[in-house]
């Protein structure tokens, strides 16, 4: 038993040294990556300030969305890459909050909703596992663009109007792994921070109003990969 207990261990050790020497990373390999990205707001927005009364007391939050997630990684040698995020579109609910204590009367609830799409370019440092289990960690930047803004028909007939929010830029952090299944194919999951800060203009009540909006997203990804 001690004899099979010990060629067992050989062939397992000897297998993931293989693996790891068969599997990693290149230099020059392409990896193409596939499936669900999850945007987690981690909102602290400011108060609701309306040109002429000031702060009104409200703020606004911001809802999760799950998309299509879709990233492109391009190895220089085996640990340092350099990888492109994109999505389809994310559509975030825009909610009212804090309205109990002003005179306003407005309500909390679903105020409008916006899309956003937020290409993320990050420089990639991969861990030498000597197994098919790769982690690595990374930092980059991002420019999320807003789109699509509108209000809810309800927000509409309590004269909101013309909503747009800024486009943001800031700085994006990362851990992940890829595991190798075999020669071109992998697992990939991540989770990233960015930090997303925007300001949502708008008219009501025959004036102008604005909250700042510090969005700051967990953004978790699971993934199919294919290696070029």
């Amino acid at each position: 038993m001690k004899k099979l207990n010990s060629v067992i261990k050989t062939i397992l050790v000897a297998g993931l040294v293989t693996a790891g020497g068969a599997w990693a990373h290149e230099s020059g390999d392409i990896i193409v990556r596939g499936g669900l990205t999850t945007v987690i707001p981690n909102d602290d927005s400011g108060s609701v300030v309306v040109e002429g009364v000031g702060n009104v007391g409200m703020a606004a939050q911001v809802n999760n969305n799950t998309q299509l997630g879709l990233n492109f990684v391009y190895m220089f040698d085996s640990s340092l890459a350099i990888e492109v995020l994109a999505a389809t579109p994310f559509s975030h609910d825009i909610k009212l909050t804090d309205t109990t204590d002003n005179a306003l009367g407005l309500g909390d609830g679903k105020l409008a909703n916006a899309k956003q799409l937020p290409p993320t370019v990050s420089v990639l440092y991969y861990f030498n596992t000597n197994t098919a289990m790769q982690p690595y960690i990374g930092a980059g930047l991002n420019y999320t663009v807003f789109f699509d803004e509108k209000f809810t028909a309800d927000r509409q007939a309590q004269s909101f109007a013309n909503v747009k929010l800024d486009n943001s830029f800031g700085l994006a952090l990362q851990a992940g792994f890829d595991y190798q299944l075999q020669d071109n194919w992998l697992l990939n999951a991540s989770v990233r921070y960015i930090d997303i800060d925007t300001q949502a203009n708008f008219d009501v009540l025959a004036t102008t109003g604005k909250v700042d909006v510090d969005i700051n997203p967990w953004v978790v990804s699971a993934m199919l990969g294919y290696k070029f």
